[in-house]
């Protein structure tokens, strides 16, 4: 929800170059006047996205249609990294129903 947004909660967007890119960019600029911090993942080649934010991880251009799949890797490693320095233990995390056993 917008209304959480601060300083203290950064937004990571996800803005490839494609017909929606304007909206996106929309969407990051109300994130800005909250004052959130902004990690955008964009395409390789954008080179206006620098504007709306100094943390850019790039993914290669490809089709539209491709990027969730170029986005996917620098979010799964994001989310490691965040995990192992809040402390979580990210080999059995908390509320998981399952667990992975080797034999």
């Amino acid at each position: 929800p917008i209304a959480l947004l601060d300083k203290d909660l950064p937004v990571v967007a996800l803005v490839p170059k494609n017909e929606l890119w304007e909206k996106t960019i929309s969407n990051i600029e109300e994130s800005m006047a909250r004052n959130s911090p902004i990690i955008a993942i964009a395409t390789e080649g954008d080179k206006e996205i620098g504007h709306y934010s100094q943390n850019v991880i790039f993914t290669p251009d490809t089709e539209p249609e491709l990027f969730p799949f170029m986005a996917v890797v620098p979010l799964q490693l994001f989310a490691y990294y965040i995990a192992r320095q809040r402390g979580c233990d990210i080999d059995m995390p908390r509320n998981l129903a399952k667990s992975v056993t080797v034999e």
